[in-house]
Parts: structure tokens; sequence; C-alpha cells
């Protein structure tokens, strides 16, 4: 086979050639690092027209049918983790382009879950700020987690490893979702709420659901308005989940007491985007799954899969 050219995607902490061996792949391959974000399909299409392989990383860039239609040499493309709903997949697959993934090993995005409460009711992060500015000492009262109610959009994998940890931390741990049962709920030990219950009772709520077309938007303006005025939403799923309009006007007027958000409808953020001006709401970006552990794996095993796809063989982890 002659050599062919490899396009890593996205590879903002600039890790992708350090943290796997693409060495083992250098008799066969000619890899270019794309770090920074394209910022529009045409700037993609332009830039790997001439690409064989793709490694992408999560949704960072978006792969519909429009985009697979100017990449005439792309044979292969690689996508961390098991699913990735910016891939149009049967648009990929009516030209003959195989998808692979990659697996985790554990999802780090539930300790970043908890971080984000802990910012909200304890301000380390803004103290630590002010801190370092010369600020002479402690202006934030922070409030108390423990005997506080947890409300989990979500009971699975995610959601009940949340849960696990919330009751370590003293917390009393609700859930719902549009599948979960009573049953579900007591196995896990937590207790069931419907969706109203719960955006009414608990103090904190966190979203651990799937991204498809029937959870886009699932939390709503409604929901957001059944909320305590003390109560704080944390997302770290997937941004178009909660609609986002309606969460920056309840920020906005203050309905409710804060917010942690680790993932948008657009990323990266605008730098103009009016999330960015609210002092009630804590922002990171897309750092869920963004571990240095977590991406040795999904890096080696994107070598592993085109060393398989070069020497003939079928991939380890094929999605289509």
């Amino acid at each position: 086979m002659s050599r062919l050219r490899c396009a890593i995607l996205d590879d903002y902490f600039k890790l992708a050639l350090d943290i796997a061996d693409w060495q083992k792949l250098s008799d066969r391959l000619d890899v270019t690092v794309f770090s920074d974000a394209f910022g529009s399909e045409q700037a993609a299409a332009s830039a790997l027209a001439d690409f064989d392989i793709i490694c992408a990383m999560r949704e960072r860039t978006a792969f519909p049918k429009s985009l697979f239609e100017s990449l005439p040499k792309l044979k292969l493309l690689l996508t961390s983790g098991m699913r990735n709903a910016a891939i149009d997949m049967e648009a990929a697959k009516a030209r003959g382009i195989v998808i692979g993934g990659t697996q985790y090993s554990r999802d780090p995005t539930a300790p970043l879950t908890m971080g984000l409460i802990l910012e909200l009711t304890r301000g380390i992060g803004r103290e630590n700020a002010r801190m370092h500015a010369g600020e002479p000492w402690q202006t934030f009262a922070g409030v108390e987690i423990e005997g506080m109610t947890l409300g989990i959009v979500g009971l699975g994998k995610l959601g009940s490893k949340m849960a696990g940890i919330a009751k370590a931390f003293g917390m009393n741990v609700i859930a719902w979702s549009p599948n979960l049962t009573p049953e579900k709920c007591a196995a896990a030990g937590v207790g069931y709420a419907t969706k109203e219950e719960l955006f009414a009772k608990a103090d904190i709520i966190t979203i651990h659901v799937v991204l498809s077309e029937r959870s886009r938007g699932l939390v709503g303006a409604a929901d957001l308005a059944r909320m305590k005025p003390t109560a704080f939403l944390v997302n770290t799923a997937r941004g178009p989940i909660v609609d986002e309009q309606a969460l920056l006007e309840a920020l906005q007027q203050r309905k409710i007491a804060g917010a942690g958000i680790d993932v948008f409808a657009a990323e990266p953020l605008p730098v103009d985007h009016p999330f960015r001006k609210l002092d009630n709401l804590v922002l990171t970006p897309h750092l869920g799954y963004a571990t240095k552990d977590g991406l040795r794996i999904h890096y080696g095993q994107m070598v592993e899969a085109i060393d398989a796809f070069t020497g003939g063989r079928e991939l380890p982890r094929k999605l289509a």
C-alpha cells in the first residue's frame, strides 16, 4: 500500500503525537495534526480534502453528508468514543468510508461534575483568583451540600457513578429520565421522582443523558421555572440537552442561584457569547472526558485501528 495521509483533528492540548506510539505507523503514514478548530465546514473541507484517514476527537468537528462529499480520498474515519452524534453514519457508509471508535477504561466526567458543584457552592476558584489578585481575605460565604438533594437526569452508568459520589458527600439523591423506573432507582439506591418533582425538589440538578433527537431540548424553560431560586443546574453531558436561551434568561433574571456548564451548543464557545458575562455561571471548556489518561487510551486505540486497517485486518472497534 502506498503512503497514506492521516489528519488528527482538534488536538487542543497538543498531546496526540506524544501520548501514543505513532512511530509504529511511520513506514506507511504521514501524519498532520490540526490543533485548532476549523471554524466552518468550508474550512474543514479545504484543509482535509487530500487526507485518506481522519482521527476525530468526539464531536469537536462535525461530519455531515456535505462534508463527506468534499473529501474524495477519505477511506477511514476514527472517532474517540463508541458513538459520535456529529457524524452522518449513513452518508459515510454510502461512500464506503469505514468508521471506527475507541473505548474508555473509565469516565472522569462524574468527578468533574462534583468539582463544578463544589465551585458553585464553595467558590473555590473564585476565591483562589481573588487571593492571587492580591485581595486581602474572603468575601464568599458558601453553602453546605451535605443534606442537600441532588436531582440526576439520567441514571445510566455515569448517572449512577454520580449518585455514589453525591451520597459519599452526604447528599440525598433522586433521579428521573424518560425510561427510568422506580425499580431501577431502588436498585441504584436512589429515590425516584417525576420530571416535575425532580426540578421542584432538587437543590442541585445534574444532567447525564446521551444527546439524541429525543433528548435535544429535554430541559426547557418550564423545567427551569420549577427550580428553587436557591438551586443550581450542572450540565456535563451535551449542550443541546438544555435550552441555552432559557438558561441564559433564568440566570440573567436570577431565577435560579447559578449553573455550572461544561458543554455548549456551539463549541468552542464563541468569545462574545453572553454566558461569558454572567457572574452566577461557572464555565469550563468541555473538560469532562479530557484527561491525559483518557486521551492516551483514545489515541493509542486509534493507532491500533490504523495499523489493522493498513494491514488489511478488521478494525478492533468498527462502528460502520
